[in-house]
């Protein structure tokens, strides 16, 4: 009985320990920017937090979407969302987000983290999706006719984290910032790729 009681007890501990090991390092690999540049980064992430806060605040002024919504439901209510963004964010521009000490970072992190055939993938994958036409610009939608690349997980990893509505994407050379529900681009970095 005893035994058995401590082979439980182990397996609980080690189990948290391992949980504690991989936590560790998922929040370590989050990005990989130096401690030096974690400021900058905190920084775009509350920039970020603020703008799911101010979205949240006007999503709860739209009227409700049922489970059992139609399709044509679900489009009056992402444009709905989209306008009130909109609205509520005419004066935003480019550099809101990415603010010049930021891009730059990022710059320089995606040219050190990408070199030889890794740059060269990337780059050809990212020229050679079908975004050509899709406007660049703060508080524009994206349409939806066009490709949306996905990111590398590796580059993912590197970059500063966005909460759950926003998404990084490429448009050409430019990173963008999306609203994944409403498509709007919120803020894009210039010649992101080398």
């Amino acid at each position: 009985m005893i035994g058995g009681l401590t082979m439980t007890f182990l397996g609980r501990f080690f189990g948290l320990v391992m949980f504690a090991a991989l936590f560790a390092s998922t929040n370590a690999a989050q990005n990989a920017f130096p401690y030096k540049d974690q400021p900058l980064v905190k920084s775009f992430e509350k920039r970020a937090l603020e703008y799911e806060k101010t979205r949240r605040k006007l999503e709860s002024g739209l009227p409700r979407v049922s489970k059992q919504a139609t399709p044509e439901e679900l489009t009056a209510f992402k444009l709905s969302l989209q306008k009130a963004i909109q609205a509520n964010r005419s004066s935003s521009r480019q550099g809101e987000f990415f603010t010049p000490p930021i891009a730059e970072r990022i710059r320089q992190m995606v040219k050190a983290e990408f070199k030889g055939w890794e740059a060269s993938e990337l780059r050809t994958k990212v020229l050679e999706a079908e975004t050509k036409g899709v406007p660049v610009k703060v508080n524009f939608p994206y349409p939806d006719s066009k490709e949306l690349v996905d990111m590398p997980p590796t580059l993912l990893l590197s970059l500063p984290q966005l909460p759950k509505p926003l998404r990084y994407r490429f448009i050409g050379r430019n990173l963008v910032i999306l609203d994944r529900d409403n498509a709007l681009i919120i803020d894009y970095m210039p010649n992101a790729l080398p």
